[in-house]
C-alpha cells in the first residue's frame, strides 16, 4: 500500500513516522520523505506567515 511509504509528522510524539501508525488528528502530512516530515512544523510555519501575507 503506498499510504505506508508515505512520511507523516506526528505533533503527539514529536517526530517523523513512516505510515499512518497514529491517529489521524495528530498526523502532519504526508511528505515525500523523512527530512522533509521533520520539518513539518517549520513547513506549516511558512505557509501560514504567507497566507497571513496575502491577507493584508
Amino acid at each position: 500500500m503506498a499510504d505506508d511509504n508515505e512520511w507523516y509528522y506526528c505533533i503527539k510524539h514529536h517526530r517523523a513516522e513512516q505510515g499512518k501508525a497514529c491517529w489521524y488528528g495528530d498526523r502532519m502530512g504526508p511528505y515525500p520523505d523523512q527530512a522533509t516530515a521533520e520539518r513539518a512544523l517549520e513547513i506549516a510555519k511558512a505557509r501560514n506567515k504567507a497566507a497571513d501575507d496575502q491577507d493584508g
